[in-house]
């Protein structure tokens, strides 16, 4: 069963998000908050799997309460974090990624869409709209150059572990990855492990902003 919680200060989207997850037989809505103070109390309180975070609130934006959630939870159950917004382009959504969220979603996403993001978090995969994303980074890179330090870094990875890093920064699936490299699918996801313990990441999420920094893939590319 994945516990969630609901963080939004709109009571309209914390009564309609949580309906329509309390509908799926897998899913267990263990409580809301209307900001994101009272978002890291209640996670506190029902240590829930996927947190639905919203990002512009009162007292405290998800933006701070998502870096408070995860670093209250180090050494013990973390949650994963997934952002909803209203705006397909939110200054606040990389951040959050960088704080350690898995990933984010539109509000206006499908019904479908969102009870399918809750299950692919909770898994432990990052989900990143590709529009979205593309848009975020293109924002977040015209803004400076690569981090040289994150550059050393990826000295430490092989060359199948670079391409592999290079393909999920593009936001293809391991399944995508397998067929573009011709390797099994079981192998690509054992270089994604190694990557993200070499690079100290914890999702694919991070995964992806830490290639974009580092300057191993650029808009376009």
């Amino acid at each position: 069963m994945i516990k969630v919680l609901l963080v939004d200060d709109q009571a309209m989207v914390r009564e309609g998000f949580g309906a329509l997850l309390r509908a799926q037989p897998d899913m267990l809505v263990v409580g809301d908050a209307p900001d994101g103070l009272a978002g890291v109390t209640a996670a506190r309180e029902h240590g829930p799997d996927v947190v639905l975070m919203d990002i512009r609130m009162p007292r405290l934006d998800g933006l701070e309460a998502t870096r408070r959630i995860l670093d209250v939870a180090k050494g013990l159950h973390r949650p994963k974090v997934l952002i909803l917004t209203t705006f397909d382009l939110d200054d606040y959504v990389f951040e959050a990624l960088r704080a350690g969220a898995s990933g984010f979603l539109l509000k206006d996403a499908p019904a479908a869409e969102l009870v399918n993001a809750v299950r692919v978090v909770a898994a432990g995969e990052a989900l990143l709209s590709p529009s979205v994303t593309r848009r975020l980074i293109e924002d977040y890179t015209g803004r400076g150059r690569a981090d040289p330090g994150k550059r050393v870094v990826l000295n430490g990875l092989t060359p199948r572990e670079t391409d592999v890093l290079r393909l999920v920064a593009r936001g293809l699936s391991n399944q995508e990855i397998a067929a573009e490299l011709v390797l099994a699918e079981q192998t690509v996801k054992t270089h994604v492990s190694r990557v993200l313990a070499k690079l100290s990441l914890r999702d694919r999420a991070q995964a992806v902003v830490f290639a974009y920094e580092a300057g191993l893939v650029t808009p376009g590319n």
